[in-house]
C-alpha cells in the first residue's frame, strides 16, 4: 500500500503516537538497528557482486533492493541520530495545553540544540528542557530514578532577574511585563480550550508568586490570601501545611534568580505547572529552543 494511502487511513492520535515515538527512539536502539543492516549487507554484497549481468533475475532484483534500502537506512540513521539530534535539531511532540495558544496539544515542534551551546537562554525563548523531580510524578521517573520527560514552556526570568507575579501581572525587577502571549483559558477537552475574557480572568482567584530563599533553599511560592504552598498547584516537595511556615515564607523578599538557574512558565498562565510550582531549572537541564511548529502542516510556522 502506498504510504499517503496509510497515511489518510492512520487515526491522527495513532501518527502522532507514532512520529513521538520514533523522535524518542533510544540511541542503543537504532546502533543495534545499524548493526544490523549492516550485517545484512555484507551477506548479501558478495551475491550482488559476482552475479553476471545476465543471471541478475528471479531474487537478484529482492536482494538489491534490500541491499539498497539497508544502506539508505543506515546513513539515514547515522545523519539523523548520531549527528542531528545529539548536536542539531530534534523533534519533540507538545503533550499538554501549557502553552496554549502559542503551541498546541499535539503540534510538533523542531528545537535548536545547538544554540545553547554558544549562548545561554534569554527571556521570552521557548525552552525544552528536561524538569526537576519534584515537577513529574513518579510515572515519568525511569528505573535509575530519573526524569525521562521533557518540558516546554517559556523563558520568564534568567540569573539575577526577580520574577514576581501580582494579580496575574508578571513583575520583573519591579516593573511590570507586557505579555501579549500570555492567556487564561477554560479547558473543556484534552485539546480543546477557550480564552477566557479579562472579566471571567477577574472574577477567579488570583495566585500571586515569587521566589524567596529559606535556609539557604530557593523556594516557589504561591500565595493567594494568607496562603502559601498549600494546593496542587505547588509540588509536593514544596507544600506547607503550618500557618507559621506560611507566615515566615510570605514576610521573605523575594529572592533574584540564582547563577546557572532559569525560570520557566507556561503561556496558559492558569492550565500550566510550572517553575511557579516546583521551582528553577538548572542550565545542565536545558535542551534546546523551539524554533518552528512543523506538524500538523496547517500550524507550520515560528512561535511567538
Amino acid at each position: 500500500m502506498p504510504l499517503w494511502q496509510l497515511l489518510a487511513q492512520t487515526e491522527a492520535g495513532d501518527l502522532a503516537t507514532t512520529i513521538d515515538a520514533l523522535a524518542r527512539t533510544p540511541l542503543s536502539r537504532i546502533l543495534i538497528l545499524v548493526a544490523v543492516l549492516t550485517a545484512v549487507r555484507l551477506l548479501v554484497h558478495r551475491y550482488i557482486l559476482n552475479t553476471p549481468p545476465h543471471l541478475r533475475g528471479g531474487v537478484y532484483p529482492i536482494v538489491r533492493f534490500v541491499n539498497d534500502t539497508s544502506d539508505a537506512i543506515i546513513y539515514a540513521a547515522i545523519l539523523v541520530f548520531l549527528l542531528l539530534r545529539p548536536f542539531a535539531i530534534q523533534m519533540f511532540r507538545i503533550p499538554s495545553g501549557s502553552m496554549v495558544f502559542t503551541l498546541m496539544v499535539n503540534d510538533f515542534i523542531v528545537a535548536n540544540k545547538a544554540i545553547y551551546r554558544y549562548s545561554d537562554p534569554k527571556v521570552g525563548d521557548i525552552v525544552v528542557f528536561r524538569p526537576p523531580k519534584e515537577a513529574v510524578p513518579q510515572q515519568m521517573l525511569d528505573r535509575d530514578g530519573d526524569v525521562n520527560v521533557d518540558f516546554v514552556k517559556r523563558c520568564v526570568g534568567v540569573p539575577g532577574q526577580v520574577i514576581e507575579v501580582r494579580n496575574n501581572v508578571l513583575y520583573r525587577d519591579g516593573k511590570p511585563v507586557d505579555e501579549p502571549y500570555k492567556t487564561f483559558t477554560l479547558q473543556l477537552g484534552v485539546d480543546r480550550f477557550v480564552r477566557l475574557s479579562p472579566d471571567e480572568v477577574a472574577a477567579q482567584p488570583a495566585y500571586d508568586f515569587k521566589l524567596v530563599k529559606f535556609h539557604g533553599q530557593y523556594i516557589p511560592l504561591t500565595i493567594h490570601g494568607d496562603f502559601v504552598n498549600d494546593t496542587e498547584r505547588t509540588a509536593p516537595a514544596f507544600r506547607v501545611d503550618d500557618v507559621d511556615t506560611m507566615a515566615a515564607l510570605k514576610a521573605l523578599p523575594p529572592a533574584p534568580i540564582p547563577p546557572g538557574h532559569y525560570l520557566m512558565m507556561g503561556d496558559n498562565r492558569n492550565g500550566s505547572f510550572d517553575s511557579r510550582g516546583w521551582g528553577l531549572v538548572p542550565r545542565e537541564a536545558i535542551i534546546g529552543r523551539a524554533e518552528w511548529i512543523v506538524l500538523p502542516i496547517p500550524r507550520f510556522g515560528r512561535p511567538h
